[in-house]
């Protein structure tokens, strides 16, 4: 069953120079299954993510031929129906939590504000709650880390609240944006084995967007590949590392390799065509 509908996704951005594409011509579907969306820095991963949520504000713009959830067109869906859809249908772990978290906020009435206005939820049920998804992501002292602000927290502890933050309505559809990029490998392995039990369990849908492909090709089903904003391969996570596209070769050609030959790892040669 396809959960998530993209054709010809494009986002531009107008600027005094001209319109920039941040994003050209994406299509890809989604059943409940995990999807990795790799890259550099600037290939198009977040604003890809972004775009499905309809998180581009202007001077920038979002086209597509049709982007449709569950059956729900999304192009065509009110900023009051995009609401409702965002957070408890479909959620999305940002990159960076300290810009992520309201600063101004303890994370405690953070986590329980949704649990309180959307779901109606007491306030010692939604702190219940909140305590869970803290103590599941491998807080050790989740009270505490509850009545914190978030300068308080280290960067890794604060990426942490924001994955229990979106796992807590457990949505259809996760985004999640590096998610284990600032934790231990301990940590990471925890919060990975959370979101491969709601994808098998729950049936959830998870577009896993990460720098590290072999993390990737280890957790995910199926990859993109994408360069200056448009998809150059995709093809099974477990072929990965047996990609075709010179591209992806590059990538990981770039990485060290435990026991590997200790000389300067090679530089990735672009080519113009793959932008084409």
């Amino acid at each position: 069953m396809t959960l998530l509908d993209v054709r010809n996704l494009r986002v531009t951005f107008d600027t005094e120079t001209g319109p920039v594409e941040a994003v050209r011509g994406v299509s890809f579907s989604l059943g409940r299954e995990r999807l990795g969306i790799v890259g550099e820095s600037g290939s198009g991963k977040t604003m890809t993510g972004r775009a499905v949520l309809r998180l581009i504000r202007p001077p920038g713009r979002i086209e597509a031929d049709a982007m449709l959830f569950d059956g729900q067109d999304l192009m065509r869906a009110s900023d009051r129906e995009m609401r409702a859809l965002r957070g408890k249908r479909i959620g999305m772990v940002m990159q960076d939590p300290k810009y992520s978290l309201n600063p101004v906020m303890t994370v405690g009435d953070q986590l329980t504000e949704g649990l309180r206005r959307r779901d109606g939820l007491g306030r010692r049920d939604a702190e219940a709650k909140a305590l869970a998804a803290l103590e599941a992501v491998q807080i050790r002292d989740p009270q505490r880390v509850m009545e914190a602000f978030p300068h308080e927290l280290s960067g890794g502890m604060g990426q942490r609240v924001m994955i229990a933050m979106m796992l807590i309505p457990e949505p259809d559809l996760l985004i999640a944006d590096e998610p284990t990029s600032a934790l231990d490998v301990t940590v990471q392995a925890e919060v990975l084995s959370i979101l491969d039990r709601l994808v098998r369990e729950r049936g959830m849908g998870l577009i896993f967007i990460s720098h590290d492909l072999r993390l990737v090709a280890r957790f995910c089903d199926r990859v993109l590949v994408m360069y200056k904003g448009k998809v150059v391969e995709e093809l099974e996570a477990r072929h990965l590392l047996e990609a075709k596209h010179p591209y992806t070769r590059g990538l990981l050609d770039c990485l060290p390799r435990i026991g590997g030959p200790r000389g300067p790892l090679p530089a990735l040669d672009r080519s113009g065509a793959w932008a084409q």
